[in-house]
């Protein structure tokens, strides 16, 4: 059994009781939901069992259709601090998948940049310009790191991690490691070798 005085602080114990048992009151499926947290049209979002949160997280789930989910979280997701997550068309989280903190996924923007007759006119005001939508859906057992943003229409596969202040705008395959901006994958995990290998 943890030994929570060698973590927290009294401060910090005290504040993880009254975390734990507003968490009980108010997400009965989760893990810990750490307070403040900001769940915007809350029936169009779903996770699973052991789900625990960080601080100051925001999702919200504004689907087009404005009845299905647009927010589906796995069981045994840990997202941290300051974790923003938007979906309107849809963003599925695999199970045991962990989050760093000031993680950005969104399958939306506003406005289309793609090059094509859908694009967007600089001067018109970007937040009336129409918005873009792109499924996102990260697998099961994936790691993100600190500061990553995932951008619409991206597949992260099984498995992958995705380093530390990385911008993914391509999906990225299973088992691999991905890192900069734009993200590309470094690594990929041989099974014949249980080792990490470089691409």
């Amino acid at each position: 059994m943890k030994n929570y005085f060698e973590i927290y602080s009294l401060g910090g114990i005290v504040n993880l009781i009254y975390n734990t048992l507003k968490t009980k009151l108010f997400y009965p499926r989760a893990k810990l939901v750490r307070f403040p947290i900001d769940f915007r049209g809350k029936k169009h979002i779903s996770y699973g069992i052991g789900f625990t949160t960080g601080r100051y997280c925001r999702l919200e789930a504004y689907p087009i259709d404005k009845k299905s989910l647009a927010i589906l979280i796995g069981k045994n997701v840990q997202i941290n601090d300051f974790v923003h997550i938007t979906g309107i068309k849809k963003v599925v989280i695999g199970d045991n998948v962990l989050i760093a903190s000031k993680v950005y996924i969104s399958d939306s923007s506003h406005g289309s940049y793609s090059g094509d007759e859908n694009d967007s006119d600089p001067n018109s005001i970007p937040k009336e310009r129409l918005l873009f939508h792109k499924e996102v859906t990260i697998g099961n057992n994936v790691w993100i790191g600190e500061s990553v943003s995932i951008l619409p229409g991206v597949i992260i596969g099984t498995g992958s991690i995705i380093g530390a202040n990385s911008v993914v705008t391509k999906s990225i395959p299973d088992y691999s490691i991905a890192v900069g901006n734009p993200a590309r994958v470094v690594k990929a995990y041989d099974f014949n070798t249980n080792r990490w290998v470089k691409s």
